[in-house]
């Protein structure tokens, strides 16, 4: 199925279905990139021990290799509830819809990078252009690119913290969802945007998460089961198509 086809079929949906379906990507998003950039490499690295962090993923190759095919997997999620949060919430408000799609598509390809910089320690062992490096080089280079990785990964969660704030402003703005769900989710944003500076997010750690993982779990959980008023949003986007035609946008 092509692309325009695939969009014309989600627009034909109903705006509590594409709810849900929002909700399940979000969900899968949140397992498999958890699993694979958060559970599965806290595992297996070790802080400020490269050599054991190498015979660990070395140990663990298997798990190690399923954690970035998890993280890649969690990209893809990424991509489709973004796309999905951008046609539900549009008839609030287009322009800050799309600005929240920007930040979030930035987001995403930071994300894409993390996972690619995440494979770098499988090539470095295993790969002849490095064989020149003795063994404890090779470490060490694996561990910086790991650390580089946990970076990336932290440069993410500050554009999807700006994403959080916008939808949950955007949530309030809506008469189709409760306006708790997004307060909830605009202070998931200021708690993802501590990340800006990391010494501040690691002494705000684990409270700034547990706040985030609030906002984040009370919408994935609202969308999955309740998804949204059907006869509200319609309505709200009925009113925003009227404005947009009486102001020739």
């Amino acid at each position: 199925m092509s692309t325009a086809a695939m969009t014309e079929q989600v627009g034909k949906t109903s705006p509590r279905l594409r709810a849900r379906i929002a909700g399940l990507f979000e969900l899968l998003e949140a397992l498999t990139s958890g699993f694979g950039q958060v559970i599965i490499p806290g595992m297996l690295i070790v802080s400020g021990n490269a050599a054991a962090t190498a015979a660990n993923i070395l140990a663990h190759g298997p798990l190690f290799r399923f954690s970035i095919l998890a993280a890649l997997l969690g990209v893809a999620c990424h991509i489709a509830w973004t796309y999905l949060f951008y046609e539900l919430f549009k008839p609030v408000n287009r322009n800050l819809s799309l600005l929240a799609v920007c930040f979030s598509l930035v987001g995403i390809a930071l994300q894409a990078v993390s996972s690619a910089i995440q494979a770098a320690p499988l090539f470095l062992q295993g790969g002849p252009a490095f064989a020149a490096f003795n063994a404890q080089q090779v470490e060490t280079l694996a561990f910086v690119f790991l650390r580089l990785n946990a970076r990336v990964f932290e440069t993410y969660l500050v554009f999807f913290g700006f994403w959080c704030v916008l939808t949950g402003y955007l949530i309030f703005k809506s008469t189709f969802m409760p306006r708790i769900l997004g307060i909830l989710e605009a202070l998931a944003g200021l708690c993802w945007l501590t990340f800006i500076w990391p010494p501040l997010a690691h002494y705000l750690s684990p409270y700034n998460q547990l706040v985030a993982g609030l906002g984040e779990i009370s919408l994935m959980l609202w969308l999955l089961v309740m998804g949204v008023n059907a006869k509200r949003w319609e309505e709200q986007a009925s009113a925003a198509a009227e404005w947009r035609l009486e102001n020739g946008r």
